[in-house]
């Protein structure tokens, strides 16, 4: 599977963030790619936000299958935490509309209206793999 369509396929990424101490924090989360960043929507109060505020080394991993075939794709970077409000609601629903049909949808409005932050990620080394 190209790295475009694995992507676009896969709803979930699994992010790392790092702490002050160096441990590492793992965690699945909503995506969306525009151009070549990638844009998660959080509240300021997650570990992850707070981790990205103070370290901004991340790497992340989208992959699909436990059995021929297995595609995947893994990225290191930097990231950093968008919180102008305009610009986060916007991208936060362009996210959100990647899992909800609308954003009126009471699930879809409650996490937008949590999210007060994006963390942004620029990827700097991608590592692909198809087995």
């Amino acid at each position: 599977m190209r790295k475009e369509t694995l992507i676009k396929k896969q709803k979930v990424m699994h992010l790392a963030t790092v702490d002050l101490c160096g441990t590492p924090h793992l965690v699945p989360v909503w995506y969306k790619k525009i151009g070549a960043k990638f844009y998660i929507g959080t509240n300021t109060k997650t570990v992850k936000a707070k981790n990205v505020s103070k370290n901004n080394k991340v790497c992340f991993c989208i992959d699909v299958g436990v059995w021929h075939p297995i595609d995947g794709m893994m990225a290191s970077g930097k990231a950093r935490l968008i919180k102008e409000k305009s610009t986060v609601k916007k991208i936060a629903g362009q996210i959100l509309l990647r899992y909800f049909k609308s954003l009126k949808e009471k699930s879809a409005k409650q996490l937008l209206d949590q999210t007060d932050c994006v963390i942004e990620i620029t990827p700097l080394k991608t590592t692909t793999w198809h087995y």
